[in-house]
């Protein structure tokens, strides 16, 4: 009952509260990213969602457009001023995502949704992870996050997809917020959050 009904109910229930009652919350990160990052402020991108099928992600953006004397970006990481980095940390550059929970491209708790280029790369195993809607946190992201290899992330997404129940959810949601407070396993490394998914 929890998988086809209940899940649904809580993350459009999750979703209107957070809209209602923590507008100003978006707001404020919302003006931050315009003065700091400048324009546009919300970040879109295309992802695979349940059943691999593509939707639009969004986001508030977190890196610069700043460019080299050839006109053309700077890396990821020369992007990411130190605002940037405290969004990532704290999370809060994923609210925007509660508006694809609502529209049921997402819910609340699922695995993470990855790069489109990574379909292809999958195994028949690891293409698993989209047999559920993408999470905005997820059992990996609790056991890990981006300090964790891929091979253990995918078994972490499979085991999720094989178990999940309500009691599960909830103890992800209450982890999330425990390793988001202490910032706990945000960067792989000193450079980079995660590196790029080779298959």
């Amino acid at each position: 009952m929890y998988r086809y009904f209940f899940k649904r109910f809580i993350d459009i229930l999750v979703g209107l509260i957070a809209f209602t009652c923590f507008w100003w919350v978006f707001l404020i990160v919302g003006y931050l990213v315009k003065t700091k990052l400048g324009s546009p402020v919300i970040f879109k991108q295309e992802r695979p969602g349940k059943n691999g099928k593509i939707f639009t992600m969004y986001k508030f953006r977190s890196m610069t457009d700043a460019k080299d004397k050839d006109g053309k970006l700077l890396s990821d990481v020369e992007r990411l001023p130190k605002f940037g980095k405290l969004l990532r940390s704290s999370s809060l550059d994923e609210l925007p995502e509660l508006w694809n929970v609502l529209k049921g491209e997402m819910s609340l708790v699922g695995p993470r949704p990855l790069m489109v280029r990574y379909l292809p790369r999958y195994s028949k195993e690891q293409k698993r992870r989209h047999n559920v809607l993408p999470g905005i946190t997820g059992w990996a992201q609790v056991n890990g996050r981006n300090s964790i290899s891929w091979n253990e992330k995918f078994k972490l997404d499979i085991e999720y997809v094989e178990n999940y129940n309500f009691i599960m959810d909830m103890k992800i949601i209450i982890l999330t917020l425990k390793k988001v407070f202490i910032r706990e396993g945000i960067y792989q490394s000193e450079e980079v959050f995660m590196e790029e998914f080779k298959g």
